[in-house]
């Protein structure tokens, strides 16, 4: 069983981002997703294990801002978008979750993000559009990489507090969900891991790794 289970109180992390044409997540679309799953070593140490990305359809009657377009980039028409519906995407992105769950012991996932609560709030109203029981998001709880940063860096924006822990940063790529994710997942591993070096994490726990 993986070490996981003990070091969030039962929470498995989950990197979360989304794309949107708006701000609303009851009346915006959804334009893409994209989760990294973490898992934590024998030595306490957290990694990314799996990605999973979707372009997702706009469901009936969303509103989608030109603005909102401009600033990711996002064709809705490109031909190899293949967007998926939003019952769909979801059921992509939600079913390795459960499994990952299932695998290490966690009672849920619980979303890390770069401002988490609009992408859980995005997660939460596209599942409920969708009729999805089983979300295995936790409802309202979640890790701001925003705060980490700032505790960590001085930084809340994404890109400086990546660029201030030594990661790689790629503007270009940047505003794509599976890019923000990957790089949002790289952030929370290097500040997480580096309580676990600097002795905060022994210091909480009593130990060096976790049984």
């Amino acid at each position: 069983m993986s070490p996981i289970k003990n070091r969030f109180r039962g929470f498995l992390p989950v990197v979360v981002d989304v794309e949107t044409g708006g701000f609303n997540n009851q009346t915006d679309a959804l334009l893409e997703i994209a989760a990294v799953i973490l898992d934590m070593g024998e030595d306490g140490l957290i990694k990314p294990v799996e990605t999973i990305n979707a372009y997702v359809e706009p469901f009936e009657g969303s509103h989608i801002d030109p603005k909102a377009l401009e600033v990711t980039g996002i064709d809705l028409n490109h031909p190899l978008r293949m967007a998926l519906d939003e019952k769909a995407a979801m059921g992509k992105i939600f079913s390795p979750v459960r499994k990952k769950i299932k695998e290490t012991g966690c009672s849920r996932a619980v979303l890390v993000g770069h401002n988490a609560h609009f992408d859980l709030g995005f997660v939460h109203a596209a599942a409920e559009r969708s009729g999805i029981k089983r979300n295995p998001f936790h409802p309202f709880s979640c890790f701001d990489t925003v705060t980490l940063g700032a505790l960590a860096y001085g930084q809340t924006v994404l890109a400086r507090a990546v660029k201030a822990a030594g990661i790689n940063w790629d503007t270009e790529q940047a505003h794509s969900a599976l890019y923000d994710t990957e790089k949002t997942a790289e952030l929370f591993c290097k500040i997480i891991n580096g309580s676990h070096s600097s002795g905060l994490y022994q210091a909480t726990f009593g130990k060096d790794k976790v049984d």
